[in-house]
């Protein structure tokens, strides 16, 4: 039992800091507009002397740097917790195929995203932070191709978690139910034995 709770707690952790990651990554872009339109004086000068346009690229270039770094960070992290979990699940469950194919799969995909999305994500995001927001390109496209296909293995990985997780739970209910039906069966079976 207490197997299944530090399970649904790596879990727990796994979609809090996802969730979090977002929110920074989101927030990081998001500033660098707010920044540029209400800056210190001093930073005033310095965007007055770079001009307008230079000091957006080389801010949104700094907050992307920044969630690259983050997303990177995290995912190897992912993949330790992945692997703890994997084995927490191994030992805590008898091997139960399910739950432990759920778990490899959430494995799978952060791999997929560390090893294929991120890094073609890093190259083309870096070619593209200094373009002007309107400018085509095709590598602007392409990342925003491989931006949607991390989202989309995301919340794939997040849906196996999810069910991995509600696994889990069920499995703690009818192993609470099922010990709840042994202790009543003990308790009516016979009382004579009861000293008074």
């Amino acid at each position: 039992m207490h197997i299944r709770r530090l399970a649904c707690c790596l879990l727990g952790v796994w979609f809090g800091v996802s969730f979090f990651m977002w929110f920074v990554a989101t927030h990081n872009l998001e500033s660098v507009d707010s920044l540029l339109e209400k800056p210190a004086p001093t930073a005033q000068e310095q965007i007055n002397k770079l001009g307008h346009d230079a000091a957006r690229s080389l801010v949104r270039y700094h907050s992307s740097e920044l969630n690259r770094f983050y997303f990177q960070t995290w995912e190897r992290i992912q993949i330790g917790l992945g692997i703890l979990l994997l084995l927490v699940l191994f030992f805590g469950t008898l091997g139960d195929r399910g739950v432990l194919l759920l778990c490899l799969l959430m494995i799978a995909a952060v791999l997929v995203e560390r090893f294929v999305l991120t890094p073609e994500m890093t190259e083309l995001g870096r070619k593209i932070d200094f373009l002007g927001p309107d400018e085509p390109s095709a590598e602007r496209t392409s990342f925003w191709m491989r931006h949607w296909a991390y989202s989309g293995v995301e919340c794939v990985k997040l849906a196996l978690g999810a069910i991995l997780t509600g696994k889990l739970l069920m499995r703690h209910r009818r192993h609470s139910s099922h010990a709840l039906q042994e202790v009543d069966m003990i308790d009516e079976a016979d009382n004579g034995h009861v000293d008074r």
